[in-house]
């Protein structure tokens, strides 16, 4: 994600969570022209996609492992929010679900994964 701080409620960045990300890598990049770079999470990599213009990182094709094992394949979009705490507490009152734990990006702030009461999934992200 990046570092400048961004309006409250607007998007932040997408990943796309698969268990085919070396097969969906390369799709995306012949179909829209992203440049990949590998992101070491460890014993594996997940991949930054970046504009091939301007060289900037613009979305995220990650594995379904380790934190991310649970979550459904898709796209997953992270919105700003000023507490994830609280952002949490309405979406449980409202009927929402917490569908992974709140996790530190470090260096730029800590999200959970929340399930609306449809069914659509959705990243909360607070910035440092």
């Amino acid at each position: 994600m990046p570092n400048e701080k961004a309006p409250i409620g607007s998007f932040g960045w997408f990943d796309l969570t698969t268990n085919q990300a070396v097969e969906l890598k390369s799709f995306y990049e012949a179909v829209v022209g992203w440049e990949s770079s590998d992101l070491s999470m460890g014993s594996y990599s997940d991949y930054v996609m970046s504009s091939p213009e301007t060289k900037a990182p613009v979305a995220g094709v990650c594995h379904a492992r380790g934190a991310n094992a649970e979550l459904p394949p898709q796209w997953l979009l992270y919105v700003y929010v000023k507490s994830v705490e609280a952002s949490i507490k309405q979406c449980v009152a409202l009927g929402g679900t917490v569908i992974a734990p709140i996790r530190v990006m470090e260096g730029q702030g800590r999200y959970c994964v929340i399930q609306d009461p449809a069914g659509a999934v959705l990243a909360i992200f607070e910035q440092e």
